[in-house]
């Protein structure tokens, strides 16, 4: 194990070459737990320096060989519903019909329409709508204590503008345990980020982790994830969140670094739209975890990818995607020329 020490900003470590476990040592203590809060009370959700120390193991310190299936893992997808239609239709129409035991969504307002399509793998949080750090992380804490419920292995979750390729997903789990500590996902940043953790009696100190963006998706063993539970089950989810006053996704980061000790294995077959989507080569498309859509220093921001639909019948290039991931789909037939 190769082992260096990093204080400050002065890590500027390039995203590309973060292939390794990053583990996050807080020299300060660490909060005492609180109460918990079970799962499945959803309707009861509310609307000096630190240093870095990273260990740099061997990747195949963590393959294994196993017969998951996808029934071991809990996919959750984060939705609001100004985005049933315009957003959540796409991936019903795709990725989740291929997946759809396995997929939960969760959202913020009843939705008759959401709900015949997936029944009782819809769940409506009563979290508030907007796109605040604290109404994000009410969402992620449902989702957590959904997948505590489940008893389920892996733990993943998706944002609602993200094409999860089953099949790689399954791939990429099975070269790991559940039974060990795992935290996959894509940093955003090249840098660890910066935040001030509050203490009582109006004090606060300076914390340095590591992130997945949940924009790119991210998955979670259930070993690391019992130990998350005094900071990230139910209320203690919100009350973590509000300890550093950052989103759900940074906030899953913090706990699994500064308090659980965990570590993030950085790979790059999970995307979002924060990265240039167009220079994933066509050939490598089918290859990867996830994708997304969107918009990229004020353009548009797909994948490139020919067939069967035009930009304009398929703006995302998610319909046409799943059509090369699943020709057999029956609107891919009908598709002109496929």
């Amino acid at each position: 194990m190769l082992t260096f020490l990093l204080a400050g900003c002065a890590s500027h470590l390039p995203v590309a070459s973060q292939y390794f476990p990053i583990t996050c040592t807080c020299l300060a203590g660490s909060s005492s737990p609180l109460s918990l809060w079970k799962f499945p009370r959803l309707h009861q959700y509310p609307s000096g320096l630190l240093s870095l120390r990273l260990s740099v193991h061997s990747p195949e310190g963590y393959r294994t060989e196993g017969s998951l299936t996808l029934g071991d893992i809990f996919i959750a997808v984060k939705t609001t519903k100004r985005f049933h239609q315009s957003r959540m239709e796409l991936l019903l129409d795709t990725w989740i019909s291929r997946a759809r035991e396995q997929t939960y969504v969760f959202t913020d307002e009843e939705d008759d329409a959401l709900k015949r399509r997936m029944g009782d793998h819809v769940i409506f949080t009563s979290c508030s709508a907007e796109h605040s750090h604290l109404a994000l992380s009410c969402k992620m804490a449902a989702e957590f204590d959904a997948f505590l419920a489940s008893g389920r292995s892996w733990f993943c979750h998706l944002d609602d503008d993200n094409y999860l390729n089953p099949r790689a997903l399954l791939k990429l789990l099975s070269s790991y345990s559940a039974t060990w500590d795992i935290y996959l996902g894509k940093p955003s940043l090249n840098r660890p980020i910066w935040a001030s953790e509050i203490l009582p009696n109006n004090q606060t100190k300076s914390v340095h982790f590591w992130f997945a963006t949940g924009g790119a998706g991210f998955c979670i063993s259930r070993k690391l994830a019992s130990k998350m539970v005094p900071w990230a089950s139910g209320r203690n989810f919100l009350s973590t969140s509000e300890l550093i006053r950052l989103p759900d996704d940074c906030t899953v980061g913090y706990i699994i670094e500064c308090k659980v000790g965990g570590q993030l294995l950085p790979n790059p077959l999970f995307h979002s739209h924060l990265e240039n989507l167009q220079l994933i080569p066509a050939s490598l498309l089918t290859q990867q975890v996830t994708l997304s859509y969107g918009t990229f220093e004020n353009k548009l921001n797909v994948i490139e990818l020919s067939g069967p639909f035009s930009p304009q019948e398929d703006p995302s290039r998610f319909r046409s995607l799943h059509c090369h991931l699943y020709p057999d789909t029956s609107w891919c037939l009908q598709a002109v020329g496929w």
